[in-house]
């Protein structure tokens, strides 16, 4: 069974690790530090608008948006058997949302959101393969881009699903979507069997999640060329966590996080060195030369879902901007896990059916 609190503390986790590093995405450490001390940036600077989000929380949302359409559409005896169309569907309302491009909004409830309709610097590789459709499979690439911008958006999969295999199988399909190397997809398998892992509601070890992602992953991915480089630096990651040394000097070592299985080893690294403190953890995410949003989203996510929603300080879910509609998003994944789950209910199918929804003050 799914924790609540645990889906919450994963997707406010993420949006809270996107929003501090957002500030710092394209600083290099050095100016960081120079600018907030030596401890770096640690709270969200008002100067530059407080706990807004980027464009990896925004696909986070429309990720779980899609998702839970296509639940409910399964729960009604229609639709098919696969999630990846939904998820394509979703991304193309996404780009909706982020100027300049026509369309009809297909699914979401999410575009009548107002504070979503704002760019927040969206990856080129996602805005040009949505544009084309987003057609790519992990079998079929759309390109070679291994970006991490198709492993940050993917944590609702394991908030959802509840199988290890479909869940590693979805993840890889949602990120090829639009990033067709296979050190873009694999990570996001890994991740969503790790979310999906940790949002359950037992006891169980962080480090043994991660040693079960990749060894599914192993399983699951063998035939593609680079699963063994993938397992490399993760391992690299694991041993990185367990060293006494500085997290600059060791994050130095696995990357920037601008490609997919550099943001993600960042993200072990950092929930693994710090496992009992989400600020810690994130802190060290964000304060590097890299993509700190994005691997601030990551770390949130891995934590937060381990640790839940009433783990993450106040300072942060404070002032955080679209709290509310995580919280919804949120309780939503819960509701399709639960069995009680009524997808007649008239306004779960205005959210989900008829995607009028718009919320209160919003």
């Amino acid at each position: 069974m799914k924790s609540l609190d645990r889906i919450l503390g994963c997707l406010i986790g993420g949006a809270v690790g996107d929003a501090l590093g957002r500030a710092v995405e394209f600083e290099s450490a050095e100016s960081i530090f120079r600018e907030y001390g030596e401890g770096g940036i640690t709270e969200y600077p008002e100067k530059l608008g407080g706990g807004l989000i980027t464009d990896d929380t925004q696909m986070t949302l429309f990720t779980a948006n899609a998702l839970l359409v296509a639940a409910t559409d399964r729960a009604l005896g229609r639709g098919g058997s696969r999630y990846a169309p939904y998820l394509s569907k979703g991304y193309a309302d996404w780009l909706l949302t982020q100027g300049g491009y026509g369309g009809t909004v297909s699914i979401s409830w999410l575009n009548n959101v107002r504070a979503m309709n704002v760019a927040r610097a969206p990856g080129m590789t996602c805005i040009s393969a949505i544009k084309s459709g987003a057609y790519g499979t992990p079998d079929e690439p759309i390109n070679t881009s291994k970006g991490c911008g198709g492993v940050m958006r993917v944590a609702p999969i394991g908030l959802m699903l509840d199988d290890r295999e479909e869940c590693a199988r979805l993840g890889a399909e949602a990120a090829a979507l639009t990033h067709g190397h296979d050190l873009g997809f694999v990570p996001a398998a890994a991740l969503s069997v790790i979310v999906g892992l940790l949002s359950e509601d037992v006891n169980i070890g962080l480090l043994e999640v991660v040693e079960h992602s990749l060894s599914l992953c192993d399983e699951m991915f063998a035939h593609f060329p680079h699963v063994r480089d993938f397992r490399r630096l993760m391992k690299k990651a694991i041993a990185l966590s367990a060293e006494e040394r500085a997290d600059l000097e060791a994050i130095q070592e696995l990357g920037e996080g601008w490609v997919a299985e550099e943001s993600l080893a960042i993200a072990i690294y950092c929930a693994l060195k710090y496992p009992e403190d989400i600020e810690r953890a994130l802190i060290a995410a964000v304060n590097h030369d890299g993509d700190s949003d994005s691997t601030g989203a990551i770390t949130g996510n891995i934590l937060g879902a381990y640790r839940g929603l009433s783990a993450i300080p106040p300072k942060y879910t404070e002032g955080l901007e679209l709290m509310e509609v995580l919280t919804e998003i949120g309780e939503d994944l819960y509701c399709v896990t639960c069995p009680d789950f009524d997808a007649r209910d008239a306004h779960w199918q205005e959210k989900y059916v008829y995607h009028t929804y718009r919320p209160s003050a919003k």
